[in-house]
């Protein structure tokens, strides 16, 4: 398996074009009239990276942007003492790179088996600029990506253990459903650990958290991730 660009060996969907992924109507892409989608195409390096392998180290040159379309990604910094903090996760759709400088300000590594279109970032930028709807779109998405950096802070303040899970949990259902994928099932490729570390809590309380809720019939505990029994509450409590 030939490896291309700077990480990442040639993925499963290596011949498949821009018209036919299954990504485009929710992704940056989306903007590209069909005609454009031939240079895109060209730009394209489709790539896969195994559980807990890099796509962007914290701290050295990032010259490669990634479009999820499979698997999900953990970004996370690394403290002055070494801790880990966990700043988001990037799933199908999401586009990874283009707002940093040449430097990377965050690492980025697979959870699961993650498949991705790569492009150069001069490249890319270059095509950004000579298609104003997709400038707009990155434009869309990179505030979008503030309301979720507002919303974390938000998180992280004064909610309880109880509310900054079930806003998790929430705000991971709406972004499958934006992708057309609603279910009242939410996979969770992260593990407990994750979630601690993005949260702002012990992996002790997480675990604790996610018991009582499923004693109280809240959520129910399913293999590789968790059932929303009761979404009215859990509304109310995250928009308490």
């Amino acid at each position: 398996m030939d490896c291309d660009l700077t990480h990442g060996c040639n993925g499963a969907h290596a011949g498949q074009d821009c018209l036919t992924c299954e990504t485009r109507a929710f992704s940056v892409c989306a903007a590209l009239a069909e005609e454009d989608l031939a240079t895109l195409h060209a730009l394209a390096t489709p790539v896969r990276f195994a559980p807990k392998e890099t796509l962007l180290f914290q701290g050295q040159p990032a010259p490669t942007v990634y479009n999820i379309t499979r698997g999900s990604v953990r970004l996370y910094t690394l403290l002055p003492d070494g801790r880990r903090q966990i700043i988001g996760f990037a799933m199908t759709g999401d586009f990874i790179g283009l707002s940093m400088q040449e430097t990377a300000g965050f690492s980025a590594d697979a959870i699961d088996a993650v498949e991705a279109c790569a492009f150069t970032r001069t490249a890319y930028s270059a095509l950004a600029d000579s298609k104003p709807l997709l400038l707009r779109r990155l434009h869309d998405q990179t505030n979008h990506e503030l309301m979720l950096a507002q919303e974390q802070m938000m998180l992280l303040g004064r909610r309880s253990a109880e509310e900054k899970i079930i806003c998790f949990l929430l705000g991971i259902q709406q972004r499958l459903a934006r992708i057309g994928r609603p279910s009242i099932t939410v996979p969770l490729p992260m593990g407990r650990q994750d979630m601690a570390d993005f949260l702002g809590l012990t992996i002790e309380t997480v675990s604790r958290t996610l018991t009582r809720l499923a004693r109280d019939r809240t959520i129910l505990l399913v293999p590789d991730g968790v059932r929303l029994l009761n979404r009215s509450h859990m509304a109310m409590v995250a928009a308490a």
